[in-house]
């Protein structure tokens, strides 16, 4: 199997962006409905945690596929 470096390349660059992004999306909009910060905070690092994670293994099957 023959990996193209291209778009694994951008994948790992842009999945941290990605997770950043999920991050503090979702702690703004958790953080609005609880009093306690440590709730929301637990929330959004956990979907930052996925999206890194399933972004990653995105651009890993599709540099296997180009």
């Amino acid at each position: 199997m023959k990996i193209n470096f291209i778009p694994l390349f951008i994948g790992l660059v842009l999945s941290p962006i990605a997770a950043a992004m999920a991050f503090l999306i979702i702690y703004e909009e958790y953080s609005h409905h609880y009093p306690d910060k440590k709730k929301p905070l637990k929330f959004a690092f956990e979907a930052g945690i996925i999206t890194l994670i399933i972004f990653g293994m995105l651009s890993l099957l599709a540099s296997s596929f180009i």
